[in-house]
């Protein structure tokens, strides 16, 4: 693996306008894909397997033409103080915005609250409902206009109108204003870090053209793959992140090598093959974790995680192979690490970078400072971190899930304020009705059937309101909707859906027909239970497969079952401080939560995935360095010291890179963007400060030789690798006179 990555990455040195010609030629292409490519069109949301969705597809099957996937408008009309929507008025307003609505292209039907008894009981507030012919996600913005226009004239005339419903839903906005400031915040860290504005602007550039390659391919393919904007969102999110990081250490790697006293080709060269190495494995455990989302079999998460892996594909490429060719054009303007001159005469080779051989002692930084005196209290360094990520992580056993909705939209949205309107003129629960669909196919009496289930139904705690059933044209299957007494989001919701469930398994053994509960509120509920039911399974799969993967890469099988251990106190803290401040609402104003409430379903198991991921790189380019030197002659604890010398500052630089990038997705309006904004970040600091940067080193200082263990026959079976670059010394030897024949080969390859 390195001698491969060390003849790359000279290659790219040399023939850096063929490389960059490439790059720039693929983001010229991807960019041309997207700019031509048909405008996405429906991101349908489907969760194969359970109830609410085998519902969804019988709706369509035996109510054909109704629309069932269709989007629904609701405006809500408050009257005045002193009024009441029934006034001749109000009403004459009402009539007005039906006829209107109506007129629509898309618009399948629009109810009259006049004659539908969608006027509230103190008559102050009332409703009227639009469906339409196409998804919600779908709709043309001239349609969602006509709706939105029609709420203003209504308005305008005196009354409180606000609209709702998912015709409203547009794309996932990530925050163009944080994500400018997470990245300036990146370009400081970087100049910092490297000493120049040169060196710091690589890394952002090539990020940047990964991430626009990534992002401008899946804009080219969403209309034929049916990929939504969350999807580029996550891209984005993760491809900068990855992208800035994978450079960053090969440059930095590039500018300790040139420390070293060697020419820029070579330095280059060992950079690619020693951090690239590094940057190769960390990596393949970001896309491990990202694919493996297609293990839960939901679409849509299925097809998030192939494009985040994809997008950090690209970032792993261009790091490879494009920063040895920008590092070939800075040329002399990206100096060696902590010094500008090399005396006259010195020879390649002759430091090691202060690992014991002669040459100027440096000060030691806070990263020899740190990790000596974490030797030195190893325990003590233990028993503090873990308890204190135990302490954050306790909120985490509080935790509820469930999907957003408009009741977690920020009050200052006519979404929100219409739920509000409708809870307080109809209930809580008017906002997440049920279906109950009544499959009597193989009932003797369908409607005595149908009957037996709504009788059934009024008789479960917190139901506010059941419908009669109302029959398909062939007369074996019924819908009946179900209003809850409480809101969405409620357990009490979800225990009334349970309920139904359980009484309809009596129904179909009295009568024959099968009982089916849908809807919005059903099927979130059933998607929060399917990803709890897949996160063990998925938790297996995932840090099993990376275990073997770290097993090649240290070498140890301590090593790597210390670097999984810690990522679950990590992932288990950035959980509790979720909950803490998304449902519990700690501190949510300092981040603009304005509504507190159950914790995305998606997020325990999306986390998983990408801080398994990202907290993998920290610990490869953590613990390589130290391997590098464990396997050089050095003993345990100078190895832990010499890989904080050489990694701390960088990861460090990496992590606050990351927080920044993350954190800019936190100013977003769409709770869920805020929601993995702020997660990801929170984990990110966790895993990186204190399980890599105090955990780790106080493992390893405890463990001593016995970190680095491994069965004599394991080690046999296993392929070598290289991370360490140990080929590279014979490399090195020959590479003056095999420079022509390396070009050639890599050619021909």
């Amino acid at each position: 693996m390195a001698t491969f990555l060390y003849k790359l990455g000279r290659f790219a040195f040399r023939r850096r306008h063929f490389v960059a010609l490439i790059w720039v030629a693929l983001l010229t292409l991807a960019g041309v894909g997207a700019a031509s490519a048909p405008a996405a069109g429906t991101t349908s949301f489907s969760i194969p397997g359970v109830e609410a969705q085998k519902a969804f597809d019988l709706l369509e099957q035996r109510f054909p033409g109704a629309s069932a996937d269709g989007g629904t408008g609701r405006i809500v009309f408050k009257a005045p103080e002193g009024q009441k929507m029934t006034d001749a008025a109000n009403k004459a307003t009402v009539e007005k915005t039906v006829k209107a609505l109506g007129d629509g292209s898309e618009v399948v039907s629009v109810t009259d609250p006049f004659t539908t008894n969608a006027v509230s009981k103190d008559g102050t507030v009332a409703y009227t409902s639009v469906k339409y012919d196409a998804p919600g996600m779908e709709l043309k913005d001239s349609t969602r206009d006509a709706l939105e226009t029609a709420g203003d004239e209504a308005r305008a005339t005196g009354l409180t109108v606000d609209v709702g419903g998912d015709a409203l839903q547009a794309g996932a906005e990530p925050g163009a204003i944080g994500e400018v400031i997470g990245l300036a915040i990146a370009a400081v860290v970087l100049v910092i870090t490297l000493g120049s504005l040169v060196a710091a602007g690589l890394p952002l550039l090539t990020a940047i053209i990964g991430v626009g390659i990534g992002v401008s391919t899946i804009t080219a393919l969403a209309k034929a793959l049916d990929l939504g904007d969350t999807t580029s969102t996550l891209a984005l999110m993760i491809g900068l992140a990855v992208g800035i990081d994978y450079a960053l250490f090969i440059v930095s790697r590039y500018r300790s090598e040139l420390a070293e006293g060697r020419d820029r080709e070579e330095a280059v060269g060992r950079a690619t093959g020693t951090a690239g190495s590094a940057v190769v494995f960390a990596g393949l455990t970001v896309v491990i974790a990202l694919a493996g989302l297609a293990v839960v079999n939901v679409p849509m998460l299925t097809k998030m995680g192939l494009a985040a892996a994809g997008t950090v594909v690209v970032a792993v490429l261009i790091a490879l192979t494009m920063i040895p060719a920008l590092l070939g054009y800075a040329g002399k303007k990206v100096k060696a690490t902590g010094e500008k001159r090399r005396p006259t005469g010195e020879k390649t080779g002759d430091r090691t970078g202060g690992e014991g051989r002669p040459g100027k002692q440096a000060k030691p930084g806070p990263g020899v400072r740190w990790a000596s005196f974490v030797i030195r209290r190893p325990a003590a360094v233990l028993l503090l971190g873990v308890v204190g990520l135990g302490a954050v992580a306790v909120p985490a056993t509080q935790l509820e899930l469930g999907l957003p909705d408009d009741g977690s939209q920020p009050t200052s949205t006519t979404q929100r304020r219409a739920y509000d309107l409708l809870s307080e003129g109809f209930g809580p629960g008017f906002n997440g009705p049920l279906m109950i669909v009544v499959d009597a196919r193989n009932s003797d009496d369908p409607k005595a059937a149908a009957t037996t289930v709504t009788d059934g139904i009024k008789d479960l705690e917190d139901v506010a309101t059941v419908t009669p059933a109302m029959f398909n044209k062939a007369g074996d299957t019924a819908t009946i909707t179900v209003i809850p007494g409480s809101k969405p989001s409620s357990t009490q919701t979800e225990d009334l859906v349970h309920a139904i469930r359980d009484q309809g398994v009596d129904v179909r053994a009295e009568t024959g027909a099968q009982v089916l509960v849908t809807g919005t509120t059903a099927m979130n509920i059933d998607f929060s239970q399917k990803l709890n039911d897949a996160l063990i399974p998925y938790l297996g799969l995932v840090v099993g497969l990376a275990f073997l993967l770290l097993i090649v890469v240290f070498r140890s099988i301590l090593v790597p079952l210390k670097a999984a251990l810690g990522f679950l106190l990590s992932v288990l803290a950035a959980l509790g401080a979720v909950v803490a401040v998304f449902q519990w609402g700690w501190l949510s104003g300092l981040i603009g939560v304005e509504e507190t409430g159950p914790i995305m379903s998606m997020m325990p198991i999306f986390m998983v995935g990408v801080v398994f991921g990202l907290a993998m790189d920290y610990e490869v380019f953590l613990v390589t360095r130290m391997r590098e030197a464990y396997v050089h002659g050095e003993s345990p604890s100078q190895a832990i010291v010499t890989g904080f010398r050489h990694s701390a500052k960088v990861v460090a630089a990496a992590a606050i890179i990351m927080m920044a990038v993350f954190g800019g997705f936190i100013s977003s309006t769409e709770s869920m963007i805020k929601m993995i904004g702020f997660g990801l970040a929170i984990a990110v600091f966790f895993d990186a400060f204190i399980v890599r940067m105090a955990i780790v080193p106080a493992v390893l200082a405890l463990l001593g030789r016995k970190a680095w263990w491994l069965p004599k026959w394991l080690d046999r079976a296993l392929p070598n690798v290289d991370v360490e670059g140990e080929g590279l010394k014979t490399q090195a030897d020959a590479a003056s006179s095999r420079d022509g024949d390396e070009d050639r080969e890599l050619v021909r390859a």
